[in-house]
């Protein structure tokens, strides 16, 4: 559970009210920062690191943590008025790369695409098209929408920060990512790919060997056990 008076919050517009210098994006989402360690994000979320899915382990630590918001806000019996949904938290290293949000749907039902543009604007500043080509200066990957279409893109350095509504529930997806650190999330996954499938003949066979070495124990032990007990 989130602390009090961090995520759980009033209202969409008071979490999104800040001023923003120059109106330059933020590497962070609320309380989060991109690049925060992992134990940070678990004693901000008040999770443990059971709570941790290891995606990749090698070449690079690739892990995944995700909060979801409490059906009453904390410490009453209310109803939390949190427009959050749930958050997933990307590392990989140690290094938290990106951060998903899932907006509740009934919290944001009747909002347009301009709506949450403007809310957002005082953090991330003037949106840009969402598929409008990079220049070769920038580093920011395209990133992958699945079955969302995407309806603003804010940019800055190392930060891009991407705002798309789901093509089936229409609910709206935030992806705040540190373009440096998803490049090398990206690399270490495609590496992982490559070593799972290059060691996956020979995990098969050891697999295999296991399966017909533990069905063997198994007979010799059930047939050590019969001949004893067997009476004709």
């Amino acid at each position: 559970m989130i602390k009090p008076g961090t995520l759980a919050v009033a209202s969409l517009g008071v979490v999104l009210g800040a001023t923003l210098l120059h109106g330059q994006p933020r590497a962070d989402y609320r309380e989060f920062a991109l690049g925060s360690p992992v134990t940070q994000v678990l004693e901000l979320t008040h999770l443990s690191k059971s709570d941790i899915t290891a995606i990749h382990v090698q070449p690079a630590l690739v892990q995944e943590l995700r909060w979801r918001l409490p059906y009453f806000a904390p410490r009453t019996n209310e109803l939390s008025k949190d427009p959050v949904q749930q958050m997933l938290f990307s590392f990989v290293d140690d290094q938290l790369f990106k951060i998903t949000i899932d907006y509740d749907q009934a919290r944001t039902e009747g909002m347009t695409d301009s709506d949450m543009i403007a809310a957002l604007a005082p953090l991330y500043g003037s949106s840009k098209d969402p598929f409008a080509p990079t220049t070769a200066s920038d580093p920011a990957p395209r990133i992958s929408l699945d079955a969302k279409t995407a309806m603003a893109r804010w940019e800055n350095g190392d930060v891009v920060v991407m705002l798309s509504r789901n093509s089936f529930t229409t609910g709206f997806q935030l992806v705040v990512t540190s373009a440096r650190l998803d490049s090398l999330a990206r690399v270490a996954g495609a590496e992982a790919i490559r070593i799972e499938t290059a060691a996956a003949p020979a995990l098969d066979l050891a697999r295999r060997q296991r399966n017909a070495d533990e069905q063997r124990a198994a007979k010799d032990k059930a047939r050590t056990a019969n001949k004893a007990a067997f009476r004709p």
